[in-house]
């Protein structure tokens, strides 16, 4: 009977501790995410005052750039893509489009579309990628438009093919479902403009079901019908408001969107450029970037330019996000193991203390913490060890808490690119941050979880997702 009394009183003390535990880290997340909000959007104000100063003052500075777009079976929107690049507000620039052993029609579209015509190029490998099976290229205005197929080795492989075939200082990695405004090239490369020290810029990716564009011009925004896409709609915008912009203060952001992203080309090959048994090769890539220049003892920025916009499908099924946040975390886990050293690691500063602790508590650990802390509260509450009004009355507070914050972080990029949007959006917008809090990060969390299953089996995939036709792209 003692051993019962002493079992019982152990469980209980565990699940107190378990439950008090999962309360303060979700007070931790709430306290960061309000400062990093907080930060982000009065520095996206300041920037937003900067750009348009920037705007009266024209200048005839640039630097040529290699557009490198890797492709693999992506016919449905690779030529809306590629006319969207063609529409770019910018003096001197090539696009290169990799396609990685396609199985679709993604080549024939293409060279059907511009007409293009198969050439005899060598490109010498300076770093490594599967071989080149054949070479397409074609003049288009000024633009020079080069289409190289090769053997299938994964997005990574084939981002190295481009920068091999690169012909200019500095390359843009654009995802093929993705489109860009007119103006956002010569955004993502103003910071470079302005300090020789920059290795790499990101920009900000939002979703383009939300959008209508026209010749590179945003015509008309709109909150989608699907409530998976809505939700990653306030979800994108209150990241990218969030640890972006406050990781950016310290040259702290360890990721960089593989959809949109700006790098030194000479950098990056000495560095080895990317990782292609790494499914987070985007992440992979810029962790190695500061691990490359701190070990070399080379000055070095990494920014964030969020003023460069670029519009990327997100998934509107189920099925398709989890696929994809699946992929995510583990290619965030991947690079946390590859580069541990970072932790701790008074050489890093801030970018250990800080950036890397982030990613390690409120990213990699953090669904399963909130899992495992779920199922405490439900067994504490099978027990009656729980405080049931109380912690109702939390997760609503919690929940409608994060909702604020997200709203205003969708709120601030509507204002700060001049969108508008309807009294229906409005109140969607309000619903879709509250469904986010309550159910969708949950769920994802869930997801992120289990992405571990079958982790070998799923290495090198691409892990494409259903793609739709870009609405409004003419």
């Amino acid at each position: 009977m003692k051993v019962v009394t002493g079992m019982a009183e152990l469980a209980d003390t565990f699940l107190r501790g378990v439950g008090v535990f999962f309360l303060i880290y979700l007070m931790l997340y709430a306290s960061y995410l309000f400062f990093s909000v907080t930060v982000g959007a009065w520095r996206l104000y300041q920037r937003d005052k900067r750009q348009r100063i920037r705007n009266e003052l024209k200048h005839d500075y640039y630097v040529p750039v290699s557009v490198l777009v890797p492709a693999c079976n992506e016919e449905v929107t690779i030529a809306d893509s590629v006319k969207s690049l063609l529409n770019l507000k910018y003096r001197l620039f090539e696009i290169i489009v990799v396609d990685d052993g396609s199985r679709d029609n993604t080549v024939s579209v293409l060279i059907e579309a511009y007409h293009l015509r198969k050439v005899n190029r060598p490109i010498h490998r300076t770093v490594h990628c599967q071989p080149v099976r054949e070479v397409y290229e074609a003049k288009i205005g000024n633009v020079r438009l080069t289409l190289i197929c090769k053997e299938n080795g994964g997005k990574g492989d084939a981002l190295n093919m481009g920068i091999n075939a690169a012909r200019y200082p500095y390359f843009l990695c654009l995802d093929a479902d993705s489109i860009l405004q007119r103006d956002s090239l010569e955004k993502i490369v103003q910071p470079v403009l302005e300090d020789d020290d920059i290795v790499a810029v990101g920009g900000l990716i939002r979703v383009a079901q939300c959008v209508e564009m026209e010749d590179g011009r945003v015509m008309s925004y709109h909150l989608p019908l699907n409530p998976i896409t809505a939700m990653q709609v306030v979800e994108y915008d209150r990241s990218f408001l969030a640890s972006h912009i406050l990781m950016d203060q310290f040259n702290g952001n360890l990721i960089i969107s593989g959809a949109f992203g700006l790098f030194r080309k000479d950098v990056v090959a000495a560095a080895g450029g990317y990782d292609t048994d790494t499914l987070g090769e985007d992440m992979e890539l810029v962790v190695k970037l500061h691990v490359f220049c701190r070990n070399n003892q080379r000055k070095y920025a990494i920014r964030y330019e969020p003023n460069a916009v670029c519009w990327s499908q997100a998934p509107s099924s189920l099925r398709d996000l989890m696929k994809q946040r699946r992929r995510w975390h583990l290619g965030l886990f991947q690079s946390m193991v590859k580069y541990r050293q970072i932790f701790g690691n008074l050489r890093f500063g801030l970018v250990s203390f800080i950036s890397y602790l982030y990613y390690l508590l409120f990213e990699l650990l953090s669904p399963f913490i909130e899992i495992f802390g779920i199922l405490t509260i439900v067994l504490s509450l099978c027990f009656g060890l729980l405080n049931f009004p109380f912690m109702i009355q939390f997760f609503l507070l919690y929940s409608v808490y994060g909702a604020i914050l997200t709203l205003t972080a969708f709120f601030q990029r509507v204002y700060t690119q001049g969108l508008k949007i309807s009294p229906a959006d409005t109140a969607k917008a309000v619903l879709m941050c509250l469904l986010e809090g309550l159910f969708f990060r949950y769920v994802l969390s869930f997801v992120r979880v289990t992405a571990f299953f079958g982790y070998k089996r799923r290495k090198r995939e691409w892990g494409n997702i259903t793609r739709a036709k870009h609405g409004g792209q003419n």
